[in-house]
């Protein structure tokens, strides 16, 4: 039996969710450390976790254009 990994998580949002191949989410672990809070899921079934400041640094960064040119690229 396998347990759920994101069990007791706030789910925040859902990348893509256009498909059913287990797109990343983001989740809060109220739990967690604050420097552990924020879980950040993939479609392989892993995770990585950080803080809400971290967090916050990629948003911001993202609002100023700083990813705009690898998404570009992506495109």
């Amino acid at each position: 039996m396998t347990t759920d990994p994101t069990a007791g998580l706030q789910h925040v949002t859902t990348f893509c969710g256009q498909c059913s191949c287990g797109c990343p989410e983001l989740y809060l672990d109220p739990a967690a450390d604050e420097d552990r809070r924020v879980v950040i899921t993939d479609d392989f079934g892993q995770a990585i976790r950080m803080s809400v400041a971290q967090l916050a640094v990629i948003v911001d960064d993202s609002r100023n254009g700083v990813l705009d040119g690898l998404l570009a690229d992506a495109r």
